[in-house]
């Protein structure tokens, strides 16, 4: 973590290894999943990276700290890496984003309306979340 914050510090954690940070997904990441804005500079890295490319209007949508390990290390909330997920499913599979919607609503006893607040601002994110919603709810 701290070469990842060193060496990059606007990578954020993002999808399945935030998902697993938050203990919503019982997934354990074969690689860091990183988020830059599209286009910014990729540094090489010793830990294993997936690197994702997000807009740069919606890249800081939810985007905080976590202490990790002792470090300040950038990471998208909950709610936001259960929308990434969905809106990325086709890497992350439908499986990853409904196991975790799933732990979010009943487990940690969330509303959906944040969701929907974060997916509506985000591409590609609405429609399928909606229709999780719809099945789950």
């Amino acid at each position: 973590m701290i070469e990842i914050v060193t060496r990059s510090p606007r990578a954020t954690i993002c999808l399945t290894t935030a998902l697993a940070q938050y203990d919503l997904v019982d997934d354990i990441p074969a690689a860091y999943d990183l988020a830059l804005p599209r286009g910014a500079h990729r540094p090489l890295l010793a830990a294993r990276v997936a690197w994702r490319s997000f807009d740069a209007a919606t890249f800081y949508i939810e985007r905080g700290n976590e202490q990790i390990g002792g470090v300040a290390v950038p990471i998208y909330s909950p709610a936001r890496s259960i929308v990434d997920a969905f809106r990325m499913r086709g890497y992350e599979g439908y499986e990853a984003a409904t196991s975790a919607l799933r732990r979010w609503l009943v487990i940690r006893g969330n509303h959906p309306s944040e969701l929907l607040r974060i997916a509506h601002l985000l591409p590609r994110a609405e429609g399928p979340l909606r229709t999780a919603l719809e099945i789950l709810t």
